[in-house]
């Protein structure tokens, strides 16, 4: 019999593995952070999609918070939200204004920003979800001003207060990382990611 590993170096191994244990139906129902839907070389793309800047002709523009779909409807939800703070200007970058991780990815103002939508988006997901519905929240701890934030343990807190089991967490290793500019290191580097497995509870 296969084993399937908590630890992974391929993403897609891990969301292969994860709907095999724990997708009701086998599939992704809905990403509502699409982008350009690099989580679908090998497993079909999800029936629907969006994204609030729909970067494909088939992605609906909508605000994970708020999405246009019947409560109770689906039953599992992909999410890979953005998880960069405050990205500051570099010097390779300064034209763009940005730096050359967040010239690629999407970035909050402050901690709280990210915190607060991470919840919102938890509670929509909640209000979507069948009974026993499946989220596959995939994130990363990171640092800002100089502070770690271990944002896994805060999207595990956020997801039991609004009646989700945590069913099971995968880590995304990785063999290199972007290194941005600075000066001094105060924090290991993280090459590591999370997919947190977590399941609709009914109240």
């Amino acid at each position: 019999m296969e084993i399937i590993k908590s630890i992974s170096y391929s993403q897609d191994e891990i969301i292969s593995n994860i709907i095999k244990l724990h997708s009701p139906e086998g599939k992704i129902d809905i990403d509502p952070t699409f982008s350009k839907g690099v989580f679908y070389k090998n497993i079909p793309e999800p029936k629907y999609k969006f994204d609030l800047n729909p970067q494909t002709k088939d992605t609906i523009k909508a605000d994970c918070t708020n999405l246009p779909v019947k409560s109770n409807s689906m039953s599992c939800i992909m999410f890979d939200p953005p998880f960069l703070i405050s990205c500051g200007p570099s010097l390779k970058y300064k034209k763009e204004g940005s730096n050359i991780i967040s010239s690629r990815f999407s970035c909050f103002r402050t901690v709280n920003d990210l915190i607060k939508m991470y919840n919102n988006s938890i509670k929509e997901f909640y209000r979507i979800l069948k009974n026993s519905g499946i989220l596959i929240f995939k994130c990363q701890d990171t640092v800002s001003s100089g502070k770690n934030y271990f944002i896994h343990n805060e999207i595990y807190s956020m997801a039991l207060n609004n009646n989700f089991y945590a069913k099971d967490l995968f880590v995304l290793l990785a063999k290199s990382r972007i290194i941005g500019n600075f000066k001094k290191q105060i924090h290991a580097r993280k090459f590591h990611s999370y997919f947190w497995v977590f399941e609709k509870k009914e109240k």
